[in-house]
């Protein structure tokens, strides 16, 4: 069997369905084997490495599969390069196979030769480059399993043109995926052994606190410990913060969901942390974004984290007691474990906190503009966005049902992450209505892949804030660089009503809420649509907390 077999048959064991590629010369071989395999896989060729990346993306994280990307060499590998930086700090699960020259001209400088492998070292759990064709099938079951035990991320294997050529003798019933090896399955099992006397130590200090708030990031929802997120939160009677990743971790409409915390967290959910006695911090890491001024953070409580990397535990906040491994395994022994909790009096007091909406009902501000569109699409629809104001507004006002219901770029914070995540969402959950709420800065980045949501006819939902300004760094400048406005305004030179006409997408431009709902209930959400929502450049997202300080310290509106 040629090399470019083995990789097909591999990736056909694990399970995968579909691929994100773009065929160039060192990949040509892998393409001409998956001619052949038309039937076995639905393969997405976007306009862009960066926007097939993205899209793997997406669909990981909205999937829980890991995503599966093609890439040539050269060029082709360079261009995946944000996509997989982008998956690494947000800890999503990709398998990126990228070509590469033949062995005998690597090192020579040969045409689109990268070292991809050391370009991309310290933005993915583990990469390879493949050197003999007898080696292709344990890389790939390698590689599978290291994007998806512990603390998950992307995997890159780079494979010379000659490999995918190459015969080799394999019997694709002597492979065995990852997840079918009991050794792997043990090994998420044995990760508990060390939380033994500290897990009382937990137990202890959960019981007798009287100030308690749950601290959820996104390792619950790649975990897929949601369902117990809900039930141990209401055991101990306990209000549940969300990091930006972590949204979707519990249904927002829960009594006991504060909503995010951090930066641009709500005021409720900044006082309920800095003013608690225990933080429960589960799956979350503790960033700048969140714990802002390190000496003056939730200086009161005790701290418990719960984490599946035990390289996370101390680095930005010490602890009192740990607990790492499998986020459902703690789970589950913390409910059977801790007593019920009557935080009455505690939770009274956060309502205390809350600060009222100021806007008028008919207002055209993105909170009322998200409220509309999320009143129109299916609960339990999926939410993508790009990065900026845009992404504040959707995380404060949009109403999360539980899952993986929200998809953002996070720790790396990508502009033009948002059309390609939610390509893949939508490839991955076609019967889910997917929403991406971007900004025209955000937008134009990556608003090529236009041509991808058309090719393949993508019924994804685009609601665009055009404030014709590069808003957040735009609000930075005006609060922190007095009003000394530096390249942050977009001139209004493009339509993108007309843009998306020109990809055979409709569009609607509205500047209302009224015309909102007509141009809503005008469309055909069963097909691709753009709503540009044209709104005043001085809307600032509030709260926010400036910089290295402390989070009591917010700004409000």
């Amino acid at each position: 069997m040629k090399g470019s077999n083995v990789v097909l048959e591999c990736l056909k064991k694990e399970g995968v369905e579909t691929i994100f590629g773009y065929p160039g010369g060192a990949v040509i071989p892998l393409y001409d084997a998956l001619y052949d395999y038309k039937e076995d896989f639905n393969h997405i060729r976007t306009c862009h490495e960066q926007g097939l990346v993205h899209a793997a993306d997406g669909y990981a994280r909205s999937t829980g599969k890991t995503g599966v990307c093609f890439v040539t060499s050269g060029p082709g590998a360079t261009n995946a390069v944000t996509g997989i930086a982008t998956a690494y700090m947000d800890s999503s699960p990709l398998v990126v196979i990228t070509g590469q020259v033949p062995t005998s001209l690597l090192g020579k400088d040969s045409f689109q030769e990268v070292d991809i492998t050391g370009v991309t070292l310290s933005i993915t759990k583990h990469n390879y480059l493949v050197r003999k064709v007898e080696d292709i099938a344990k890389t790939i079951k390698e590689a599978f399993r290291v994007a998806n035990t512990g603390r998950k991320g992307p995997v890159l294997i780079d494979i010379p043109k000659n490999l995918f050529l190459d015969e080799v003798d394999f019997d694709i019933d002597d492979y065995i995926p990852y997840s079918k090896e009991n050794s792997f399955i043990e090994e998420s099992k044995n990760l508990n052994k060390m939380n033994k006397g500290n897990f009382h130590k937990a137990v202890d200090l959960i019981n007798k606190s009287r100030r308690p708030v749950i601290y959820a990031g996104g390792g619950v929802k790649s975990s897929g410990g949601g369902e117990l997120l809900d039930i141990f939160s209401k055991k101990i009677d306990t209000p549940v913060l969300n990091t930006l990743m972590g949204l979707g971790g519990i249904d927002r409409s829960n009594e006991l969901s504060l909503g995010m915390v951090g930066m641009h967290g709500s005021k409720e959910s900044n006082l309920a942390l800095s003013n608690s006695d225990l933080i429960i911090a589960i799956g979350a890491r503790f960033s700048d974004r969140v714990v802002g001024k390190v000496s003056e953070f939730a200086k009161k409580a005790n701290v418990i984290h719960i984490d599946i990397d035990p390289s996370e535990v101390n680095k930005n906040i010490n602890t009192d007691v740990f607990l790492i491994g499998d986020i459902k395994d703690i789970l589950d022994n913390l409910i059977n474990t801790v007593s019920f909790k009557d935080n009455k009096d505690w939770k009274l007091e956060i309502q205390t906190y809350k600060e009222e909406s100021k806007l008028k009902k008919d207002e055209f501000h993105p909170e009322n503009i998200l409220k509309v569109v999320n009143d129109k699409v299916s609960y339990n629809g999926i939410v993508v966005t790009d990065v900026g104001q845009h992404q504040m507004w959707a995380a404060k006002y949009w109403n999360f049902s539980q899952g993986n219901t929200f998809i953002t770029s996070a720790g790396l914070g990508t502009m033009g992450f948002g059309l390609g995540a939610a390509i893949g969402s939508k490839i991955g959950n076609k019967n889910k209505n997917v929403v991406l709420v971007t900004g025209d800065g955000s937008f134009r980045m990556n608003c090529n892949e236009l041509g991808t949501v058309s090719k393949y006819n993508i019924p994804i939902i685009i609601l665009l804030f055009n404030n014709n300004a590069l808003g957040m760094v735009r609000q930075w400048q005006k609060l922190f660089s007095n009003c000394r406005y530096s390249e942050t305004d977009i001139d209004n030179n493009l339509d993108y009503v007309m843009l998306g006409k020109a990809y055979g997408i409709d569009g609607y431009k509205v500047e209302n809420l009224d015309e909102l709902k007509v141009a809503l209930n005008k469309a055909d959400l069963n097909k691709p649509v753009i709503f540009e929502c044209n709104i005043n450049k001085d809307y600032d997202v509030y709260p926010i907390v400036p910089p290295n300080d402390a989070l009591e310290n917010l700004i409000c509106n």
